[in-house]
Order: C-alpha cells, then sequence, then structure tokens
C-alpha cells in the first residue's frame, strides 16, 4: 500500500485508450468527412433521446474510435478543437494519396528526423497527423 490508503495497491491496472469525442458543429458534415472521405467504418449512429444523437467511428485496424454527439454537452460551437491527433501509417505516400484522391485536403509529407507526418483537419478545425514509423525490425 502506498502512503497508508487503504486498497490502494502498486498493482497495475488495465487501461485501453477506446473512444475520443470530437467537436463538431454538423454531425452529418463530420459523419460524412470521417466515413467516406478518409475511410472510417461507422460503428454506431444512434438517437438515443429527443435532440440526442450519437456516432461512433473506428479508422480501419483501429481500436480506438471517435464519436460525434449532438444534444449532449456544452454548445458545440464553444467546445473548442481537438488537435494532433495521430492516425500511425505503414506508407504514408500511399495513404496520403488515397485521402487526396478522395478529397481530403492533406498536406505536403514532412520528415521530422526519419519520422515522417503529413497533416490534414476535419471540417471544424480538428487536426490530425498520419505519421510514418521507421521499420522497426530487429537490429543487425
Amino acid at each position: 500500500m502506498r502512503g497508508g490508503d487503504p486498497g490502494v495497491t502498486n498493482e497495475r491496472v488495465e487501461m485501453r485508450l477506446e473512444l475520443i469525442p470530437l467537436p463538431t458543429e454538423d454531425v452529418e458534415r463530420s459523419k460524412a468527412f470521417y466515413a467516406d472521405t478518409i475511410g472510417f467504418v461507422v460503428d454506431h449512429d444512434v438517437q438515443p433521446g429527443p435532440g440526442v444523437r450519437i456516432i461512433q467511428l473506428t479508422p480501419p485496424g483501429s481500436s480506438c474510435s471517435i464519436a460525434l454527439m449532438t444534444g449532449m454537452g456544452p454548445d458545440p460551437g464553444r467546445q473548442g478543437r481537438v488537435h494532433g491527433l495521430h492516425l500511425v501509417v505503414d506508407d504514408l505516400e500511399v495513404v496520403r494519396s488515397r485521402l487526396v484522391a478522395r478529397g481530403a485536403g492533406v498536406g505536403e509529407i514532412r520528415n521530422l528526423g526519419g519520422v515522417r507526418y503529413a497533416s490534414f483537419n476535419d471540417p471544424d478545425g480538428n487536426s490530425w497527423e498520419l505519421q510514418e514509423i521507421p521499420s522497426r525490425g530487429d537490429p543487425d
């Protein structure tokens, strides 16, 4: 036990980041952007009550999803934005080319010390980074 607090142990507790709420002013526009332009899978699109809508989308191959919501919490225009979310990809050129062909405004590829990035924003100004990390093969 730490600090004499009953019930507090040094055991590791498993935690998984699996859902990130993203602010949106237009849920339909955001759903179309993430599903049609970026290629996320729509997991849920539910209306659990009057004026409430929750859309959960997941990037292909990811364990973490995003949630677009209306009718919950503060006014969407006052929620701020999320910046610097990373989508790790194996081949940055291929992914960037596909997204640009679908109409996503993906920036040029930047090399930052061997790790390469290309960025884009969603229609609400939330920013993303496509990240390609060099091969993590066994050392020679």
